[in-house]
């Protein structure tokens, strides 16, 4: 299939460079051909033709790779699927009509069980009228029930046959968000090296960029605050990192700004996409700054009430459970609240998470960035709570190093925010917790 070659040209150019460190074990690219053609024949043996779609339940080993490789060149529709979701596969399975599923151990050998779903939906039959790979991927479920997302792959991949900087990156986020899959493309088409941390721990992933020379670490806010404050980047070396991206929430300035003063020799850049859309091309207006431009190949942007509108070409078919959110003119509503300031937004969050409170707007990385400059606050989660005569008001659970009455934090936190926010954008009530306030994408909890 054409929309494959290219990317097999590279890999054949790439040869004995490595391609994927998995289980500190490198693979080169000649590897990586090999199981990539070994993988068409498990697949052809199993039953697996053209149109068929696969779930592949992995992470980024070589294997799950090679998989992928080999369903895109059989035209099949990929579902990769992680572990940290298991609890709902088997929804996910019936959603995207699984007719196989693949599941790869832990010594990277796969296995391929076949499934009996419906079979109809009308966008799959689209894509294999077209005979197209595709991709299906899940949102997090964070506005309520998880939409599957169905993508036609050769346009999405399309944008990575320019060639661009080669990178020894870390795979952060995970198999099945259209970020780690972006990371993925990336990385491979420009013949850089893919790097696999065991865990997404503060340490453990310390540890493999400093074992592996890691050039290119793309992460979330809330991961950058707990390293900072774990100061586990001071006993290890770092030094081999070149550019931080951030993305997949509201960067707090303080977090960016102790972020720079910790890694002085690297490039920061905040990056922008959607399951939906893909991943823009980004360019922040200097590494401190919240300001990012976004747009690039194939995008158009625009603001249209205050919220950022995005029209693609390589733009999903559409949801399988759930109906279009394109206008007519092929334009959509990101649900992001955005300022703009000439070609640059500022993005200040999900219009979804902002609080009405008595008319007026509170957006909780405000307060959040407020709060967590307290002593002894870890991290802290802002969401507004339905009140009778307000409408919302303001909650916040603050996550701290010594367990603190709440009543008694909401005192020091009114006191220690007066002058810094407006009256009505402080907390009502507070919690206070010792856990964690990211789920398992490194995402902060507001609901």
């Amino acid at each position: 299939m054409k929309h494959t070659d290219w990317q097999l040209r590279r890999f054949w150019e790439g040869g004995d460079r490595p391609a994927i460190i998995w289980r500190d074990r490198a693979s080169t690219y000649s590897e990586l051909t090999d199981r990539y053609e070994q993988w068409l024949s498990h697949l052809a043996a199993a039953g697996i033709r053209a149109g068929d779609s696969v779930g592949v339940l992995a992470d980024f080993s070589p294997g799950a790779v090679a998989c992928l490789l080999a369903l895109l060149k059989m035209r099949c529709i990929f579902v990769p699927l992680s572990w940290e979701s298991q609890d709902q596969h088997q929804e996910f399975f019936k959603i995207a009509e699984l007719d196989h599923r693949v599941e790869i151990d832990e010594q990277d050998q796969g296995i391929a069980i076949k499934l009996e779903n419906r079979r109809n939906h009308p966008l799959m039959e689209q894509l294999r009228a077209a005979d197209k790979a595709g991709l299906v991927l899940f949102s997090s479920g964070s506005t309520g029930k998880p939409k599957a997302i169905l993508h036609s792959l050769p346009e999405l991949l399309n944008k990575f046959r320019k060639p661009r900087h080669c990178y020894r990156t870390l795979t952060f986020l995970l198999f099945d968000h259209i970020g780690g899959f972006n990371t993925l493309c990336y990385t491979l088409a420009n013949l850089g090296c893919v790097v696999v941390a065991a865990d997404h721990s503060v340490a453990s992933v310390c540890r493999v960029i400093e074992k592996h020379r890691v050039e290119l670490l793309p992460t979330s806010p809330s991961f950058l605050n707990l390293m900072l404050l774990s100061e586990a980047h001071k006993s290890h070396d770092l030094s081999s990192l070149r550019l931080i991206t951030y993305g997949t929430e509201v960067m707090p300035e303080r977090t960016l700004r102790m972020a720079n003063e910790a890694f002085p020799q690297a490039r920061f850049l905040q990056t922008y996409g959607l399951s939906e859309l893909g991943i823009l091309r980004s360019q922040s207006a200097s590494s401190d700054s919240l300001l990012v431009k976004i747009g690039g190949e194939d995008y158009e942007t625009r603001v249209v009430d205050g919220r950022l509108q995005v029209r693609a070409q390589s733009s999903m078919l559409g949801y399988l459970n759930a109906p279009s959110p394109f206008d007519a003119d092929g334009w959509f509503d990101t649900g992001d609240s955005v300022i703009q300031e000439g070609d640059y937004y500022r993005i200040l969050g999900r219009q979804s998470d902002i609080i009405n409170v008595g008319g007026q707007k509170v957006y909780p990385a405000e307060v959040e960035q407020v709060i967590a400059e307290m002593n002894g606050v870890i991290d802290v989660s802002v969401q507004g709570e339905e009140h009778l005569l307000m409408g919302h008001v303001v909650t916040a659970t603050v996550q701290m190093e010594e367990p603190v009455p709440g009543m008694q934090m909401r005192k020091r936190i009114a006191k220690y925010c007066k002058g810094r926010l407006q009256p009505f954008m402080l907390p009502v009530k507070v919690k206070v917790v010792t856990e964690g306030q990211v789920n398992y994408r490194f995402k902060k909890i507001r609901r």
